[in-house]
C-alpha cells in the first residue's frame, strides 16, 4: 500500500510539473524580460490594493466598457462576474485587469488592478511556447497555489506542487502562491494542476490568473498578491464567473 501511495504521489508530481513547463512556465518559466522590464504604469511586483477604476467606477452600466458585441455576446447570459483584461497592445505585455458584478440589468465596476500578460502580447489562435495570451472569454472554475486558500469560494487545491522548479529566476518564486485556472484548453472541475489538454497539447494550456513578478509572462495573467486574494474571496461560483481578455483592438472588434 505505501508502495502504491508513493507511485500516485510522483505521477502526481510529474503531472503537476508537466502544467507548470507547458502552461505558464514554457519557455524557462515566467522570469523572462517583457519589453519595458515591467517599468511604467506602475506595473511593477507592489501589493497593489483593489481601487475604483475609471470616473464613473460604480455607476451602473449597460454593458462591459470597451467590449465589442461579437465579445459580449460570448459571455453566458448566467454570468454574474466577470474579469475584464484590458491589453495595452497586440503585442505588449501590459495589460489592466478590472472586476465587474452585475446588478440588475446592469454592470458595476468593483475594482481594478495594474497586470501582465504574455510577454509577446496576445494572440486569437494560441499555441504552446507562443509567450502570447489567448483572446477571448473563458469560465473560471478552480483554482489552487503554494500557500492555504484564503477564503476562496472556487474550489481550491492547496499544493506545494505549484512551487516554481528551482531553476527558474528566482523573481518567479512566488508566482504560484495563488492561481486561478483560466478555462482555456483544460477540464473544468478539477484541480489547475491537471495536464489534461483536450483541444491536444499543440495548442497549449495552463493560462492562470496568478501573482505577478513585474513583468510579462508566458501566457498567463498576473497581479498582485492582494489582487488575487480579492479575486479569490470574490469570484463566486454561483455567480458564473468569466475572464474576457485581449488586446484593447480585439476585444473591441
Amino acid at each position: 500500500m505505501r508502495i502504491a501511495a508513493n507511485a500516485r504521489r510522483t505521477v502526481a508530481s510529474v503531472a503537476a510539473g508537466l502544467v507548470l513547463l507547458a502552461g505558464c512556465g514554457g519557455a524557462g518559466g515566467d522570469g523572462g524580460g517583457s519589453e519595458d522590464g515591467g517599468k511604467g504604469r506602475d506595473h511593477g511586483r507592489g501589493d497593489t490594493a483593489a481601487r475604483p477604476y475609471g470616473a464613473d467606477a460604480g455607476a451602473r452600466l449597460t454593458g462591459i466598457p470597451d467590449v465589442g458585441k461579437a465579445m459580449a455576446a460570448r459571455i453566458p447570459s448566467a454570468s454574474r462576474q466577470v474579469v475584464a483584461v484590458y491589453g495595452d497592445g497586440a503585442d505588449s505585455p501590459n495589460a489592466t485587469v478590472v472586476l465587474y458584478g452585475k446588478d440588475g440589468d446592469g454592470w458595476r465596476r468593483q475594482a481594478s488592478w495594474p497586470a501582465h500578460n504574455g510577454r509577446r502580447g496576445w494572440t486569437t489562435d494560441h499555441h504552446e511556447d507562443d509567450l502570447r495570451t489567448p483572446v477571448g472569454v473563458f469560465t473560471l472554475s478552480d483554482a489552487g497555489g503554494v500557500l492555504p486558500e484564503p477564503a476562496a469560494k472556487l474550489p481550491y487545491t492547496h499544493s506545494a506542487a505549484f512551487t516554481p522548479p528551482a531553476y527558474w529566476s528566482k523573481i518567479t518564486r512566488h508566482d504560484f502562491d495563488y492561481v486561478i485556472a483560466i478555462d482555456y484548453n483544460r477540464v473544468k472541475g478539477t484541480t489547475p494542476l491537471d495536464p489534461t489538454r483536450p483541444a491536444g497539447q499543440a495548442k497549449g494550456g495552463g493560462i492562470w490568473l496568478h501573482v505577478d513578478h513585474g513583468s510579462g509572462t508566458s501566457g498567463c495573467v498576473s497581479v498582485s498578491p492582494s489582487a488575487m486574494k480579492y479575486l479569490l474571496r470574490t469570484l463566486d461560483p454561483k455567480q458564473h464567473p468569466v475572464v474576457v481578455m485581449g488586446d484593447k483592438a480585439n476585444l473591441a472588434g
